[in-house]
Formats: structure tokens, C-alpha cells, sequence
């Protein structure tokens, strides 16, 4: 299967990923992962090196639930795409003892629907302060008007979507998991 992949653009990916149809939208919820800090510890990325993290300030991927379980669409990764859940959240997010608080992740609970309908990025947060790329921009055009992003990753805003820590999250994906093959 071919996705639309930039490295770099994960928020880009994801929202291609649901507009071109790969994923059930109306099943599908855009995790937004950050922390205050915008250092947030991710294994298992196509980026880094073999046992350790990635330490992103943020990073988007996609949950689906299927007939078949719930699963994670996360396009940086060396895990199989998608990846089951909770085997994703387990390599993918480690367990919370080895992680320092500095590094721990909060996820933002996005609608695919609302991701598509909302988000828009212009990519200024990926241009220096003279204006060149930090990273080669995807050959799509840009999303929407204007910029975004960062009122999605405000941990203090309301906001588009509920935050969960990794407890919360690990819970919710084991209930999902439970009723969509139970």
C-alpha cells in the first residue's frame, strides 16, 4: 500500500492519510502527542536508532478501530503500518517507569472528522529565520489557511479534543480493543 509520506510532516501525513481515504474517518481519532516541555520521548521511529527514543516535541498519528481491533496508524515508525493498538502503545510510547517526567507524552483526542475539517498549515514552523526550509516540505499543496497547529498542542486551551496521560490512554485503548473484537 502506498501512503502519502513526508518525513518530517507527521500532522500533514496523518491528515492525508484520512483525506485520501485510507482510514475509516468516521472510526478514526488524530492523537496528537506532546508535553509541555515539547520533549516527548517515542521509540520504535523510523529516525532514530535501534533501542532507543525519539525525543519529538510533538508527533500526530492515527487510531482506528476495526472489526479486527483497534489499531495505530503511525507513518514514522519501524513497526508494521497499521500496528495493532496496544502492541504500537507498548513498543512505541515504553513503559512510564523508564521514562523520565521530562519525556512523558500527553495525547490529545482528535475527531478525524474535526482533524480534517480544522487543522491548516501553512508550514511556517518549518522555515528558519531567513526564511529556508528546515526540512524539504511534502509535494501536496499546503492545508487549509493559515496555521494551527499549535492551538491543537496548547495542553492549557480546552482546545479540540480531551488530553490523557498514558495511563488514561493505555485504559482506553485496552477498552476499545476489548469492544470492537469482543
Amino acid at each position: 500500500m502506498q501512503l502519502a509520506y513526508q518525513p518530517c510532516y507527521c500532522e500533514e501525513n496523518i491528515w492525508r492519510l484520512c483525506a485520501d481515504g485510507v482510514v475509516d474517518v468516521a472510526r478514526s481519532t488524530v492523537l496528537l502527542i506532546t508535553n509541555r516541555h515539547r520533549t516527548s520521548a517515542v521509540w520504535c521511529q523510523r529516525s532514530g536508532f535501534a533501542g532507543q527514543p525519539v525525543v519529538w516535541d510533538y508527533h500526530v498519528v492515527c487510531l482506528e478501530a476495526s472489526e479486527d481491533g483497534a489499531r495505530t496508524w503511525d507513518l514514522d515508525c519501524s513497526l508494521p503500518i497499521p500496528s495493532p493498538a496496544l502492541a504500537w502503545f507498548d513498543a512505541a510510547i515504553g513503559p512510564s517507569a523508564d521514562v523520565p517526567l521530562r519525556f512523558q507524552p500527553h495525547f490529545r483526542l482528535v475527531e478525524a472528522s474535526r482533524w480534517l475539517a480544522e487543522f491548516a498549515s501553512d508550514r511556517r514552523h518549518m522555515r528558519d529565520s531567513t526564511g529556508e526550509w528546515l526540512q524539504p516540505p511534502p509535494p501536496w499543496p499546503t492545508i487549509g489557511q493559515g496555521f494551527n497547529l499549535d492551538e491543537f498542542l496548547d495542553l492549557d486551551e480546552p482546545g479540540p479534543g480531551p488530553w490523557r496521560d498514558r495511563l488514561e490512554l493505555r485504559r482506553m485503548l485496552t477498552e476499545l480493543d476489548s469492544a470492537t473484537t469482543g
